[in-house]
């Protein structure tokens, strides 16, 4: 049994960010990581050309700005090495491959413990600390739903993937590419698609905001000053003279704004870097919801029908966190999101907490470590 005062499971930016601010404060901890890497996702799991969709302002984790050479949308590559830098100032040392599959709290010990599986032994290992800082992220298992037919589409050349396996529009030219999903990755992957030559569509089935990257950034200064409601009518409004009537390319926009979706959905507007020019020019073709496949050929719940070289789905990820953590049913639900509202969002009981889980993106999980390291040194 490996004892600690602290805990963390996940190493990607929340994991590091806790762990960077139990280091300045003295506080002994592990942190424990199923993948060979810390923030496996940025390292292995995202495409070529993604940048951060915020200002790198918002997107620092504490005590460590970026440096002033970083453009304002840091690209990927940045990122990584940001993410190393900050490893490295901090002396953070990760226990790779190392799978937690349960953490239950001990009511006479008043400590929590973790079993986690070695990977590349198959050992079981156990820890306990006083404290368990659950840092999986909102971006934890891919998730691909169940379409009919969608086994009889692989095979003969043509792939389906999910976007973490996606890097590049390259090796698609001159193909028939189907993007299922029109959130930030969707639209981005189906640009870098039909930059590189690829006929693209993409199945955008529910109404999205568009908005572009000022747009928002004024947006989030606004709301310092002005309520929700009223920010959320403004980017609408904006919105509305910059990309028009969305009905025209088989797209609308929600009733409810884009900010207050944020919040209470953690649904994301689509931060536009040239998707919808693409669409408007033909260039990317807009598709309803899929009814099934057939070969090559999917069929669209409109009733038209086209054949695809591969399907790329861009739908998300699920959370299993409740798979394996025990005794908690007050702070996460089975989705693995908090259940307390903000900003009373990452303190559970029994000293549980999370991080990176209220869909505030990076700026929200540099707040939840402070916030959770403070706690921790207030109560030791």
């Amino acid at each position: 049994m490996k004892d600690t005062v602290a805990i963390i499971v996940g190493a990607g930016p929340s994991g590091l960010a806790t762990s960077a601010c139990l280091t300045l404060h003295s506080i002994p901890h592990i942190i424990l990581e199923r993948e060979d890497c810390f923030a496996s996702l940025w390292k292995k799991y995202t495409y070529d050309r993604l940048h951060l969709h915020l200002r790198k302002q918002f997107c620092e984790l504490p005590h460590f700005p970026f440096p002033k050479s970083y453009p304002q949308y840091v690209p990927k590559d940045q990122f990584i090495k940001y993410l190393d830098d900050y490893v490295s100032h901090f002396k953070i040392t990760p226990v790779y491959q190392r799978r937690v599959e349960l953490a239950a709290f001990d009511e006479e010990t008043k400590k929590w413990n973790v079993k986690a599986r070695n990977v590349s032994s198959g050992d079981i290992e156990d820890y306990s600390a006083r404290f368990l800082v659950v840092a999986t992220g909102e971006t934890t298992d891919p998730f691909v739903p169940e379409v009919e037919g969608l086994d009889s589409f692989t095979g003969s050349g043509r792939e389906a993937i999910h976007s973490t396996q996606y890097r590049t529009g390259k090796t698609y030219q001159d193909k028939s590419v189907l993007v299922v999903g029109s959130g930030n990755s969707g639209m981005e992957i189906a640009l870098d698609l039909a930059n590189h030559g690829a006929k693209t569509s993409i199945v955008i089935r529910s109404p999205i905001h568009l908005l572009t990257r000022g747009m928002v950034y004024i947006g989030l200064k606004l709301l310092k000053y002005l309520s929700l409601g009223m920010v959320d009518s403004l980017m609408v409004f904006l919105s509305k003279i910059v990309y028009g009537d969305l009905t025209k390319y088989g797209m609308a926009r929600p009733k409810e704004g884009p900010f207050l979706m944020k919040v209470a959905y953690g649904k994301y507007p689509v931060f536009d870097v040239g998707t919808f020019g693409k669409i408007k020019s033909g260039e990317i073709q807009v598709l309803p919801a899929i009814g099934s496949i057939r070969g090559n050929e999917v069929l669209f719940q409109n009733g038209k029908s086209f054949p695809f070289d591969a399907i790329i789905f861009c739908t998300g990820f699920k959370r299993l966190i409740n798979k394996w953590l025990k005794d908690d049913n007050y702070l996460l639900n089975d989705d693995g999101i908090p259940k307390p509202s903000y900003p009373n969002h990452w303190k559970g009981k029994n000293g549980l907490y999370c991080v990176g889980l209220s869909r505030r993106g990076l700026y929200g999980a540099a707040g939840d470590a402070q916030n959770i390291v403070n706690d921790i040194k207030s109560s030791l």
